[in-house]
C-alpha cells in the first residue's frame, strides 16, 4: 500500500511532467475516438442513403423472385403477414410493392422502365419518397395518377399534367395496358433508378397488371439496423420457406465490398494514427526517464530493492495513463454526441456533386458506446505497454552512472 502512497505523491512531485504525458494520452484517446466514430457514422450514413433510395434494409419476397424477377413471381398481399412481420421488434415499418417492366410511351418516344405500385404514404415512411418529388405533387392512394423519373421523363419529353401510355405485359401472360396523368416529377441519386423508374398507386398497379390484390415484395424499415442479420433470420423462421427475406447486403453487394474495401483502407490510417500516438507517450516516458536518472540511481545506491522501484515506476505509470485515458473519454463523449448531432457539413463543388447523387453532404460521427470503451482500452494497452520501457531501464541501471551529474 505505501508503494502506491509512494507512487501517487512521486507523480505529484513534478506535476508539469505528469501533465505533459496525461496530456498525451489525453489526446490520443480524444483523435482515435473521433476518427473511428467518424468512419463508422459516415459508412452508416452512407447505407442509410443508399437503402433510402430504393431497396429499405430488409425486403421479402416469394422464394425464387430475386433470381427471377417477372411479375407471375408475385403472391398475395395478407394482413395477417403484415402483422407477422411487424410483431418483430426491430420493424418499425412495412410498406408493400408491386413490380414489373412495361414500355412507357409518350407522342414520339417510347423506353423500357420499372413501374412500381406503392402505398403513397408507407413508402414514403420508408424511403421518403415525397423529398424526392422536384416538380409538381406526391401521389395519393386515391390518385389515377404516376410519378416519373427525372430520366425517364427527359427521355420522354413530359412534363407534369401530361399523360404517359404504358405498355406491357401483365400477371399471368395478360395484357398490360393504360394512359395516366404524370403527377410529379422524382429526382434519384441513383443514375439506374433515375433513368427508368415510374411509381403509381399500389392499386391502380394492381388494375393495370390485372393482380387484384397481389405484390412482389413487402420492404421493411428497422429500428436498430446492427440486428439486420438477426431481424432476418428471425422474420425467414417466422415465416417459412415460401417467402426469401433479404437483407440489403444481399440485394446490393458491391455497396458492401465497397464499404469492405474502405474501412480496410482506414485500418491503415489507423495503424499510423496508433504508431504515431506510440510515439508521443514513448516520447514523454523518455523524458521522464532522462529528468528521473539520478533519483533512480541513489534510491538503488542507499539499499532500495530494484523490484520494489520496479514497482513503484509501473505503479507511476499506470496511474497516468488511466487518469489520461479517463479523461480523454469523458471530454470525447460530448464532442461526439455534439458532432453527431451537428455533422461537419463540406461544401462548394464537392457538396453539389455528393447532393447530385442523393447523398447528404455531411460528416457525423457515431455515439456507438463501444467505440469509446475499444479504443479507451486500445490506448490504455498502449500505454502499459510503453510503461515496460522504464522497467527495463532500472533492470539495466548502474547506480554509480546514474548518480554521475555531467
Amino acid at each position: 500500500m505505501w508503494l502506491i502512497k509512494m507512487a501517487w505523491r512521486n507523480m505529484w512531485r513534478n506535476s508539469s511532467r505528469t501533465v505533459i504525458t496525461m496530456a498525451a494520452i489525453f489526446f490520443a484517446v480524444i483523435l482515435s475516438v473521433t476518427a473511428s466514430s467518424l468512419k463508422d457514422g459516415i459508412f452508416g450514413n452512407l447505407v442509410k442513403n443508399v437503402v433510402s433510395f430504393y431497396t429499405g434494409y430488409v425486403q421479402v419476397h416469394k422464394r425464387g423472385f430475386w433470381e427471377e424477377q417477372v411479375l407471375d413471381n408475385c403472391f398475395r398481399s395478407s394482413l395477417q403477414t403484415e402483422q407477422q412481420i411487424l410483431s418483430r421488434r426491430n420493424v418499425t415499418a412495412i410498406a408493400a410493392r408491386l413490380e414489373g417492366f412495361v414500355l412507357a410511351s409518350s407522342v414520339d418516344n417510347t423506353k423500357g422502365s420499372m413501374v412500381a405500385g406503392i402505398d403513397p404514404e408507407k413508402e414514403n415512411a420508408i424511403t421518403s419518397l415525397k423529398k424526392k418529388v422536384i416538380q409538381g405533387s406526391y401521389l395519393r392512394d386515391t390518385d389515377h395518377a404516376v410519378l416519373l423519373s427525372k430520366g425517364l421523363a427527359a427521355r420522354l419529353k413530359l412534363k407534369t399534367n401530361d399523360t404517359v401510355i404504358l405498355i406491357g405485359q401483365g400477371y399471368h401472360g395478360a395484357t398490360a395496358a393504360g394512359k395516366y396523368l404524370v403527377k410529379g416529377i422524382v429526382r434519384f441519386g441513383s443514375p439506374d433508378l433515375n433513368d427508368r423508374s415510374l411509381f403509381m398507386p399500389l392499386a391502380v398497379a394492381q388494375e393495370f397488371y390485372g393482380a387484384d390484390s397481389m405484390i412482389t415484395s413487402y420492404v421493411l424499415s428497422l429500428k436498430n439496423t446492427k440486428k439486420l442479420q438477426a431481424t432476418c433470420s428471425e422474420l425467414g423462421a417466422e415465416l417459412g420457406p415460401a417467402f426469401e427475406v433479404m437483407s440489403w447486403e444481399e440485394m446490393m453487394p458491391e455497396v458492401k465490398q465497397h464499404i469492405q474495401t474502405d474501412s480496410n483502407n482506414m485500418k491503415y490510417v489507423q495503424g499510423i494514427l496508433y504508431l504515431l500516438i506510440c510515439f508521443g507517450i514513448f516520447g514523454t516516458l523518455l523524458m521522464m526517464m532522462v529528468e528521473r536518472k539520478f533519483e533512480m540511481g541513489m534510491l538503488v545506491s542507499i539499499g532500495m530493492n530494484k523490484g520494489k522501484l520496479i514497482v513503484l515506476l509501473l505503479c507511476e505509470s499506470m496511474f497516468t495513463v488511466l487518469v489520461g485515458c479517463l479523461l480523454g473519454i469523458c471530454v470525447s463523449i460530448p464532442l461526439i454526441y455534439y458532432l453527431n448531432r451537428h455533422p461537419i457539413r463540406i461544401g462548394g463543388e464537392t457538396a453539389k456533386a455528393y447532393e447530385r447523387f442523393g447523398f447528404e453532404a455531411v460528416f457525423p460521427t457515431s455515439t456507438a458506446a463501444s467505440i469509446f470503451i475499444y479504443q479507451g482500452v486500445v490506448v490504455l494497452i498502449i500505454g502499459l505497454l510503453l510503461s515496460l520501457y522504464p522497467v527495463y531501464k532500472v533492470f539495466r541501471l548502474d547506480p554509480v552512472t546514474a548518480m554521475k551529474r555531467l
